[in-house]
């Protein structure tokens, strides 16, 4: 039976040994270089040893339908924009990469500032309901457009007079358009002085300023172009098993100088201490493990406090015994004060003194004696064997003074 029982142990213990990492199902996006970006990073996993695995949706999404699957428990992870409405069944597991506002207008197409600029314009601002949408949309409602002022294309390579898009610095695939020309937001000495990419920023919180070099996407890019950044980031489920968010994360993190390798403009500065300030989901309880992990623990936060603590205690004890010594060297004091002055009356009274001599000197110990009790009724003395002393001692002298009867056998 004992033989039996050790087998199972031992057997259970080498299944819990080869136990495989998480299989984690992330949404493909619709976005050619998102998409792009989460194939790379599958491929990642699927070659090196983590602790997760990653497997991809055979349907592409959107933002909003792929954090449908993810609550539906269709997918376990999606790469969407920190853009998205917060809702209580997703939480952030990190944020990987910048999107960055293009604004960009065709080569020849003036710079629109007033209504009238886009007459009858094609432009191309991502699909239905994304932020490029609603940055375009809030341009338009600027310079007074209505619905009717413009026109919408479904594709960039679709010949365009504007385009309004939040994608990665990718340079190569400026290149394909190099009609286009990028308009700046502003200078980068405005940035925090009150422009319009801060009032930009100041609405939208999860948005920061970004500027884009000189030369980034070459002749495209002549002057340094200001506009606004948002992240991409991983969302999951909130339900989602702490340590398997914890797991994930250090293996992108792992796999960081990969993915640099791949997407240099993305990755390089994605760091272990990521910032989650701007994001518009709650964090998951995974991700918060894993921000804090150096942190101290509740042991060695409250040590420090707890010595200081038992210091006080150990000092407030030690100062309230010397508070009790002190306090009984002074009621010895003044018990000693009552014996010298017993004493002193009774040495002052010898065989030949006078009856009247007597009487005072009784007077003057039974005065004593009240003194006495009435500092012990007030504390000022202890009831203790140096009072029952100096009560013998007065007693004594009464009688050799004849102010109390001789004591019986």
């Amino acid at each position: 039976m004992t033989r039996a029982l050790l087998t199972f142990v031992l057997l259970a213990t080498l299944a819990a040994c080869e136990e495989g990492p998480s299989e984690l199902r992330l949404v493909t996006p619709v976005g050619t270089i998102d998409r792009d970006i989460v194939e790379e990073l599958a491929e990642l996993f699927d070659n090196e040893r983590v602790l997760t695995r990653i497997s991809l949706t055979e349907e592409t999404m959107s933002g909003e339908e792929a954090l449908d699957a993810i609550a539906a428990g269709k997918a376990d992870v999606a790469l969407i924009s920190n853009s998205q409405e917060f809702r209580r069944d997703i939480a952030t597991v990190m944020p990987l990469y910048p999107t960055v506002l293009h604004i960009a207008r065709r080569d020849g197409f003036a710079e629109p500032t007033a209504r009238g600029d886009l007459s009858d314009a094609a432009v191309f601002a991502g699909a239905k309901g994304s932020a490029s949408r609603s940055i375009f949309e809030r341009i338009a409602d600027n310079i007074g457009l209505a619905d009717d002022d413009y026109r919408y294309v479904s594709d960039p390579s679709e010949i365009a007079d504007m385009v309004v898009v939040f994608a990665p610095i990718a340079p190569e695939r400026i290149a394909e358009f190099p009609e286009l020309r990028l308009i700046s937001m502003g200078t980068p000495q405005e940035i925090g002085n009150g422009g319009t990419v801060d009032a930009a920023v100041l609405l939208n919180p999860h948005f920061r300023p970004f500027v884009i070099p000189v030369g980034t996407y070459g002749d495209s890019t002549p002057e340094p172009i200001v506009t606004i950044a948002v992240d991409k980031i991983l969302v999951t489920r909130s339900d989602l098993d702490s340590a398997v968010v914890y797991d994930l994360i250090s293996d992108i993190l792992r796999l960081r100088p990969a993915l640099a390798a791949k997407r240099p403009g993305l990755f390089q500065q994605l760091s272990e201490d990521f910032d989650v300030s701007r994001s518009r989901f709650v964090l998951h309880p995974g991700t918060l493990d894993y921000l804090q992990r150096s942190e101290p623990t509740i042991y060695e936060r409250y040590s420090g406090v707890a010595e200081v603590a038992v210091t006080l205690m150990i000092a407030m004890f030690t100062a309230a015994l010397a508070g009790v010594r002190i306090l009984r060297i002074r009621r010895k004091n003044r018990i000693d004060r009552y014996y010298a002055a017993a004493i002193e009356i009774r040495d002052s009274v010898d065989d030949q003194a006078s009856s009247s001599e007597r009487e005072q000197a009784i007077v003057k110990i039974r005065d004593l004696q009240n003194r006495a009790f009435d500092q012990l009724v007030d504390e000022k003395l202890g009831a203790d064997e140096s009072f029952r002393i100096f009560i013998t001692l007065s007693n004594d002298v009464l009688r050799q003074l004849g102010g109390l009867a001789p004591a019986s056998d």
